[in-house]
């Protein structure tokens, strides 16, 4: 099954196979981050507006748990700000930031809060799980090593912009893009610097792609950095801004620029565009492209459609 949060509070369910419609569950409010799904259910995270004139603070975010049969509630909490960025799941416990800087640990399976860690900065990331931390980057530059857990800080390292993307994790690193234009390496253990790079503008996202660590800029560029030394093996000029996380496809990687009609699938041998997926006109969004089995599905401004990857890759090859 795909889970498709819309614009206007609204989480539809559709069948991989033939993208039918399996249910359409109305939340209320407005979606204020991805959701995430497991075998147990779908947990989506929504914002309410504060009411007008009102003289008591109220609740903004709310928490549920839908079923993947029926896409009804099974249990919902209420937050006092909205999550933002992403959610992320191991296999009991839900995590994500909000906007008034908390970062929450949250039981799968009740709603039951684990814990709750207050920062001095909004999260607008999505956090990442590897082997027993979660690292996650708050809206001042903050890169932060949670203990899943417990929530104790293990270690945190100061960039000098807003951290929006979601981490990287390989090689005994974490690969952390920052607004200020440069891309971090820290050691996973001890959160000291390795090495920093910088691109020609703000790093809207990174990935590990083979032997690049491929990371889009505000600049309009894609850039292969060597993990080991930051060292950049290459770059490829786009036809606008890629805002979306590029999809690693066995030895190429499809990017989508914000702009076009089209997503441009590059060599990461070296970088030179091997093929491409046709969208339709001025149909290109910020969404991430996601591989599902042998199927890519695009996010489009007209909607969600489904590409053979085998067909691509085999094309790309040739």
């Amino acid at each position: 099954m795909i889970y498709v949060p819309l614009s206007d509070g609204v989480v539809v369910s559709l069948q991989v196979a033939d993208g039918e419609l399996f249910w359409k569950s109305e939340i209320g409010g407005g979606i204020s981050a991805s959701p995430v799904a497991d075998t147990r259910g779908v947990y989506v995270a929504s914002e309410s507006s504060q009411p007008p004139n009102s003289p008591y603070p109220q609740a903004t975010g709310a928490l549920r748990a839908l079923s993947r049969q029926s896409g009804v509630t099974m249990w919902m909490r209420t937050l006092p700000s909205p999550f933002r960025g992403a959610l992320i799941s191991n296999q009991s416990i839900l995590f994500g930031g909000t906007s008034d800087g908390r970062l929450y640990a949250i039981k799968k399976e009740s709603g039951e809060i684990l814990w709750v860690k207050y920062n001095s900065s909004p999260f607008n990331s999505s956090p990442v799980l590897s082997g027993n931390s979660l690292y996650v980057g708050d809206g001042v530059g903050n890169l932060l090593a949670v203990e899943q857990t417990t929530g104790q800080t293990l270690w945190r390292y100061r960039t000098h912009r807003a951290l929006d993307n979601p981490v990287v994790v390989i090689e005994g690193s974490v690969f952390a893009g920052s607004r200020d234009g440069s891309v971090y390496a820290v050691n996973e253990s001890t959160g000291r610097l390795r090495w920093r790079v910088r691109t020609g503008a703000a790093v809207q996202s990174i990935v590990a792609a083979g032997k690049c660590l491929l990371a889009t800029s505000l600049d309009n560029f894609v850039y292969c950095l060597s993990p080991q030394r930051g060292v950049r093996l290459w770059k490829y000029r786009l036809a606008g801004r890629a805002l979306a996380r590029p999809l690693v496809l066995n030895d190429s990687a499809l990017v989508t620029p914000l702009v076009g009609d089209e997503g441009v699938i590059l060599s990461l041998q070296d970088g030179k565009k091997v093929n491409s997926i046709y969208v339709g006109e001025d149909n290109n969004t910020g969404a991430s492209p996601l591989l599902s089995g042998n199927l890519i599905l695009l996010t489009t401004r007209k909607g969600l459609l489904a590409f053979s990857s085998q067909a691509i890759t085999a094309t790309a090859q040739d």
